[in-house]
């Protein structure tokens, strides 16, 4: 999952990408509201998390824009402004949740987390296919009850590939979602931890459609 964090305070801004990343998403982090529009006029988001009081261009200014294209791209707004006008204001401007810092950064991942199971229309937090049983908040994966043990990667790939099964995903697609901005991508990187998943969770779960992507399947 690919993030855009919004944030101009430097020290608050590297603590929640690091936490971030520990929970195995992928997080570009813009400090500024002109680098922030730059990036939402270039990527799509599985998430937003917007600061208001942003040097440029400030947050509810981006947030009106993203909302005037018909944009659903999900936004949590994070910010210092605790007052039910300013909760308010964010809220009817189109943003789906909103957390006023200084706030617990597991807090913030489970409103993530919850964000994107009403996205993917899911009510249940844990994902179920077939033998599969994954749990997001703890990024446990069980194959016929068995744990599973993934690296982080692996785990975010088969959740991506979980969101829609019988669906085709494009490399260059995995590839988007995965990795944010600083990280380097090796040509061969998706072939690699679709290997690797395969050993593990057997190799009719995910199909090749050769010049298109990956698939996952139920076993025929």
């Amino acid at each position: 999952m690919r993030l855009l964090l919004v944030e101009d305070d430097p020290m608050l801004g590297d603590s929640v990408q690091c936490v971030l990343q520990q929970e195995s998403f992928a997080v570009d982090w813009a400090r500024d509201g002109e680098e922030a529009e730059l990036a939402l006029n270039a990527f799509l988001y599985d998430c937003v998390l917007l600061d208001l009081g942003l040097p440029g261009k400030n947050g509810l200014d981006l947030l009106h824009d993203l909302r005037k294209r018909k944009s659903s791209m999900p936004v949590i707004i994070l910010t210092a402004r605790d007052a039910v006008s300013d909760r308010v204001a964010g809220l009817d401007s189109g943003a789906d949740d909103y957390l006023v810092k200084p706030f617990d950064p597991d807090e913030l991942t489970a409103r993530i987390r919850a964000l994107l199971r009403r996205r993917d229309g899911r009510v249940e937090p844990l994902i179920t296919f077939g033998t599969l049983t994954l749990n997001p908040a703890t990024h446990e994966l069980y194959c016929q009850g068995r744990p599973i043990r993934l690296s982080l990667r692996e785990f975010s790939l088969i959740s991506l590939l979980l969101e829609r099964p019988g669906a085709t995903v494009s490399r260059e697609q995995l590839e988007e979602r995965l990795y944010g901005w600083n990280e380097e991508v090796e040509s061969n990187a998706i072939g690699v931890h679709i290997h690797n998943l395969r050993k593990k969770l057997g190799h009719d779960l995910i199909r090749t459609v050769r010049g298109v992507g990956y698939m996952v399947i139920e076993n025929p």
